[in-house]
């Protein structure tokens, strides 16, 4: 009674190696395809240092550990920034006035965007800014995000839906959301 258990066992276990074998040569011969269709050209930079100025003053200045020019056979060029990013705003005299930082950027040259992924963290003297995606459209010349926590200095928070915000983060709107303030006394009295 034993055998004829055990000899089933083996041709299912036969039958499932074989069905997995053919599955994976399938998937490799479309990798290899898909291999031949893209071509991209890199060009790697270390330690960059990039300088954004508005009628010939100096508006920002950005840090990257590692900055990948990328130029896709089909397609727009476009700069990663895969080690993340800091940028510092900087006013008239060239004080600094508020800071970016994100652990993955990518700049997208045809769309003329910005956008910082994982750990973004926006610090001004108005708002602490904490998402995991934001968004600077230059041509808009303002920022957005899907959601993140707005921080005030009091304390008070709120938690964002559909943030928005000009470059300077002297205000900023939300669709939705939730938080907790802190009102002075006699508020609205």
């Amino acid at each position: 009674m034993k055998r004829p258990g055990i000899i089933f066992g083996l041709v299912i276990l036969c039958v499932f190696q074989l069905s997995l074998y053919s599955c994976g040569e399938d998937d490799l011969k479309k990798a290899v395809n898909l291999s031949k269709k893209i071509s991209l050209d890199t060009n790697r930079t270390t330690s960059v240092e990039i300088i954004y100025s508005d009628s010939a003053k100096v508006k920002a200045k950005g840090f990257a550990p590692i900055l990948d020019k990328i130029a896709p056979s089909n397609g727009a060029n476009y700069q990663e920034m895969p080690k993340g990013i800091k940028i510092q705003f900087l006013d008239e005299q060239q004080k600094i006035t508020g800071s970016i930082t994100s652990d993955y950027a990518i700049m997208k040259e045809t769309e003329k965007l910005i956008i910082f992924k994982k750990n973004v963290i926006v610090v001004n003297q108005n708002i602490t800014f904490n998402t995991e995606e934001l968004t600077w459209d230059q041509n808009k010349q303002m920022f957005f995000s899907p959601k993140g926590v707005v921080t005030q200095p009091d304390g008070s928070f709120a938690n964002a839906v559909d943030f928005s915000a000009p470059q300077d983060f002297s205000y900023y709107k939300t669709g939705s959301g939730y938080g907790e303030t802190y009102l002075k006394e006699g508020f609205g009295e």
